[in-house]
């Protein structure tokens, strides 16, 4: 398999988790190198739903160790709560499967407080999550932030904690004493993740890098301002983690069949008929975090080819193809003119792919739709998911699993 990095093509909510599991069989490491607990993954395992947001999705395989990387902004009240709901579904979780960078930003109550009060004040909202994220990421280019190794050290966690009263209004006692109280449980999990990472890559250990979001929420290619607050392209894995980029050679870009977005900003191909509804009613178009309604709308072929190309998409996981099964007529988005998309019609194939595991059982029209999505992203399909189960895959290209 070797190192590999899974990355959404779209707006997130691809379906990374399922694809995340389903290479985790053959990593050995699985790394989530940037975001918060503003993206989340759902996975169904058996008779079990897993619903992440901060923990790898490898942490539900009990031979894995699950590392969070220094990208990611951590919630250190979240995670204890994420790793408590995750135990309690018989997962278990110790220092020896779950690894936390000791230079990883925190967090903080203030953040979360900021965050949603700039919302609620003006006109022009962008759509957060209120989670705290962006005021994190600012904190750390502001050279303000607390890292969770911070709280190795009271003196030094005191010091750290009045740069940041100066720049934000909060207790600083208050909020030592709440730190004091959780430390130990969270530190137990710090460790020097690059110089882990780098080893376990020179013994040829396979490690699989986890994206959360997708690449049109990235801060500096996607559609700002109505972005998240990190970098959320494959390049990011290496300095969201410390491992370097010449040592993670392929990219698997999760795409769904069609498109989707939570939040403000625009999209180019926004159903608002009742096709729209059909596909968010089908494919249960709810945001795992935050349970907002994703608003549906045709695949966007040049969006895509442009994501691929940004973050150098060796293969394409197509997600949700099932969700399409009930569709007289599919329509792809193959250009862009003055905003206005412009649209290739297919014929629908108007029967159940559900759980089908060879490529030969699709429909032919199934398969044309997917050859189409092949030329105009110009980018190979390697997996094609019909169900949300670990086993309604079609793996077309077993080179990466």
């Amino acid at each position: 398999m070797g190192n590999l990095v899974v990355v959404g093509t779209q707006w997130g909510d691809e379906g990374k988790g399922k694809v995340v599991d389903l290479l985790a069989e053959h990593a050995d490491i699985i790394v989530r190198f940037q975001g918060g607990h503003n993206a989340g993954h759902t996975l169904v395992i058996e008779d079990k739903v897993f619903k992440l947001s901060l923990l790898p999705s490898g942490i539900v395989r009990q031979d894995k160790v699950s590392v969070i990387g220094n990208g990611v902004v951590l919630n250190p009240w979240k995670l204890l709560e994420e790793i408590e709901l995750v135990q309690s579904q018989g997962v278990n979780i110790d220092p020896s499967r779950l690894m936390i960078a000791e230079n990883t930003p925190l967090i903080l109550p203030y953040h979360q407080a900021l965050d949603q009060s700039r919302e609620e004040v003006t006109d022009k909202k962008i759509g957060t999550t209120g989670r705290g994220i962006g005021p994190a990421y600012e904190d750390k280019a502001g050279r303000r932030a607390i890292k969770v190794g911070d709280l190795r050290d009271d003196e030094l966690l005191k010091h750290r904690l009045a740069i940041a009263a100066e720049y934000h209004n909060f207790d600083q006692q208050q909020l030592f004493n709440q730190l004091a109280h959780i430390k130990e449980h969270v530190l137990q999990y710090v460790n020097d993740v690059p110089l882990y990472l780098n080893q376990k890559t020179d013994l040829g250990f396979n490690i699989l890098f986890e994206g959360a979001q997708g690449s049109m929420l990235d801060v500096d290619f996607g559609t700002y301002p109505y972005v998240t607050s990190s970098n959320t392209l494959a390049g990011m894995a290496s300095i969201g983690s410390g491992v370097p980029h010449n040592k993670i050679p392929n990219v698997i870009g999760i795409t769904k069949a069609y498109t989707t977005r939570v939040g403000e900003g625009p999209m180019t191909t926004e159903l608002f008929d009742e096709v729209g509804e059909h596909l968010a009613n089908v494919g249960k178009e709810k945001g795992t975090v935050t349970g907002r309604d994703r608003r549906c709308g045709w695949f966007d072929a040049p969006q895509v080819r442009k994501t691929c190309m940004l973050n150098g998409v060796t293969g394409i996981a197509l997600m949700k193809i099932d969700v399409l099964d009930k569709l007289e007529t599919i329509k792809i988005c193959t250009d862009v003119h003055n905003g206005i998309p412009v649209y290739e019609e297919l014929p629908g194939w108007c029967t159940s792919t559900i759980g089908i595991t060879d490529y030969s059982d699709l429909p032919r029209l199934a398969q044309e739709y997917i050859n189409r999505i092949e030329q105009l992203t110009q980018t190979e399909v390697v997996l094609i998911s019909t169900g949300p189960e670990r086993d309604q895959t079609i793996l077309l290209q077993d080179s990466f699993f």
